[in-house]
């Protein structure tokens, strides 16, 4: 027994020592979890949104000759092989080491995709700290970086790559998301993340074996492949592609790629004219009438007055209008009734209110034989009761109500209902802020209240465009404030609309994407129609960056939407008092995109 047993702990002792002996990450707070523990960076910041691993990354942002460097020293032991290594975005960001006898560097320029930037040094023989630093460039924006990696010293590198995700299948389809799943990959120290890579698009990062692709279009084909990836940054040959298809969509009949929206001053009379409804331009693809207005805060009963003839003099007869409807219906185009406005609050406090709703509004579209509702709900119509932050449960009457009358008017019209919302910024990208009553009611109540509406009705709703004006500064994914007027801000409230942001900063508490067919970016069409007007070149500008990827200012969307709907703009009217500069150039433009 005993030469047995020597021979054992011979053979074992062979492979301890073959193993390869694995470094381990040297830097303090290396994914930025902690904030900037551990890094001097003073033009940096630690931000929850986008993150490569973890819930928070770096960004840095250069000004002047400033390149807004982060570092870290660490130390190290002389004559030993280091490997370094980050995941950044960026214009251009430079990853490096600096010491004694040590000058290492590379650089690249990922844009709005992760990449990985690795380098390699052998400290001198009296080396025994060096600092590690990753810097952006003069002029080139923002950039971003996370799980930096500094392996050493001792034993072999870990080379070794996990092995390929196999059994890779695409399921659980609906309208907007297809779930892929995979089994689980081997490696001698462990698979770290997996990442799944959409249509050759930039991959996503998940710690499981399962991801769900959400923002998807309704009965659209998906391309999938998955990877493994270790702690050392080695990661697989992707697997064989697989494809899913998602369902059709939640109704709303059949709509043109790009649409233009536009609201019809149809009850009320302004400066900017009466059009009659046979006069609508052919360049608009849905025509909401403004508005449907409640005959009380509280009723929920709504009702439609169409303007008279004392403010507008040039109103048609009731039978030409309804007409007139149909003859723009034949022509493939959409009429909704709108309710709401800056004037029309709706409160539904109450079931009762609820059902009147439901019966007032369906009696004005079955009366015109209109297409659908748009949610026009501004004010105080909607607002959070404090403590009401669950966004798939809220318990604030105002909102359950509405939720439960818009599932009924779908359900009573079934797949042909078309369900639009118009909210303010306030009611929506202000919950990457503030999500109801803050803390000793700092926060006003209505901020995000619309979030939970969306959330519960993405599936039957057709369209989102929010009014991206008359509106304060709102804090966009890269944690800047972005103000109204310009191609950024529109890019940067359309990306928290397609890319999904969490509520007030909290990684549990995330508003998910949707589908890029469901939001189209809201605008005034004139300088006369509202606060933030955007002239025609930088809304173009937008739409590139956001659907093309091009043409983009200093904010850099998190992924390129080439299903983006199109635009909206208040209102029909101010379009025509501005010449049709809006619907002719933006038409022109949208048939132009492929």
């Amino acid at each position: 027994m005993r030469p047995a047993a020597a021979a054992l702990a011979a053979a074992l002792t062979l492979v301890l020592t073959a193993a390869p002996a694995h470094a381990a990450n040297l830097l303090a707070n290396p994914g930025f979890e902690s904030g900037l523990t551990a890094w001097t960076c003073p033009a940096g910041q630690a931000v929850s949104a986008p993150v490569h691993g973890g819930a928070k990354a770096l960004q840095a942002i250069p000004a002047g000759t400033d390149l807004a460097r982060c570092q870290q020293t660490v130390s190290v032991q002389p004559n030993t092989a280091y490997q370094l290594s980050a995941w950044v975005q960026g214009g251009y960001v430079f990853l490096g080491a600096t010491g004694t006898g040590v000058n290492a560097s590379t650089w690249g320029s990922p844009g709005a995709s992760w990449a990985q930037l690795r380098t390699s040094f052998t400290t001198g023989p009296s080396t025994t700290s060096v600092t590690l630093y990753v810097n952006g460039w003069y002029g080139q924006g923002p950039y971003l970086a996370d799980d930096v990696v500094l392996d050493g010293p001792g034993g072999t590198p870990d080379t070794q790559a996990p092995t390929v995700p196999a059994n890779v299948t695409v399921g659980a389809a609906t309208s907007s998301t297809l779930t892929v799943t995979w089994t689980a990959s081997t490696d001698d120290t462990g698979v770290a993340r997996y990442e799944v890579s959409r249509d050759n698009g930039a991959p996503a990062t998940v710690t499981g074996t399962t991801y769900t692709a959400t923002g998807l279009t309704a009965n659209t084909s998906y391309g999938f492949r998955v990877r493994a990836c270790d702690a050392a940054g080695n990661c697989s040959a992707y697997s064989p592609g697989v494809t899913g298809t998602t369902t059709a969509g939640g109704g709303g009949g059949t709509l043109p790629k790009r649409v233009l929206v536009g609201y019809l001053h149809a009850s009320f009379a302004n400066g900017s004219g009466y059009i009659r409804m046979s006069d609508v331009p052919p360049e608009w693809d849905v025509i909401n009438l403004a508005f449907g207005e409640p005959t009380s805060v509280t009723s929920g009963d709504i009702r439609f007055r169409r303007c008279p003839a004392a403010e507008c003099p040039n109103v048609e007869p009731e039978a030409d209008f309804i007409a007139a409807i149909r003859a723009k219906q034949a022509q493939g185009k959409k009429v909704l009734i709108s309710i709401g406005g800056q004037n029309g609050q709706v409160q539904l406090t109450t079931t009762a209110a609820r059902d009147a709703f439901v019966r007032s509004v369906a009696a004005i579209i079955d009366t015109y034989g209109l297409d659908g509702l748009d949610v026009d709900f501004e004010g105080h119509s909607l607002s959070l009761n404090p403590g009401d932050t669950n966004l798939s449960a809220p318990t604030t009457p105002v909102v359950v109500n509405l939720i439960a009358a818009l599932k009924a008017l779908k359900a009573r019209y079934g797949a042909k209902f078309v369900l639009t919302m118009a909210p303010e910024t306030f009611f929506v990208q202000l919950g990457h802020q503030f999500y109801g009553p803050g803390p000793n009611g700092a926060a006003d109540p209505r901020s995000a209240a619309y979030l939970p509406v969306i959330h519960a009705l993405r599936d039957d709703l057709t369209l989102l465009h929010v009014q991206d004006y008359n509106s304060g500064p709102i804090k966009g994914l890269d944690g800047q404030y972005h103000t109204m007027g310009g191609a950024d801000f529109h890019v940067a409230m359309t990306d928290m609309l397609l890319a999904g942001f969490p509520i007030m900063g909290d990684p549990a508490n995330v508003f998910p994407p949707l589908r890029q067919d469901q939001v189209a970016i809201g605008l005034p069409a004139s300088v006369n129609a509202g606060n933030g007007f955007t002239s025609v070149a930088e809304v173009q500008k937008a739409f590139d960056c956001l659907a093309k990827g091009t043409n983009c200012g200093s904010y850099r969307p998190r992924g390129v939407y080439p299903g983006l709907r199109g635009l909206m703009a208040w209102s029909v009217n101010w379009d025509r008092y501005n010449a049709f500069e809006f619907s002719r150039s933006h038409r022109a433009y949208l048939d132009g995109l492929t």
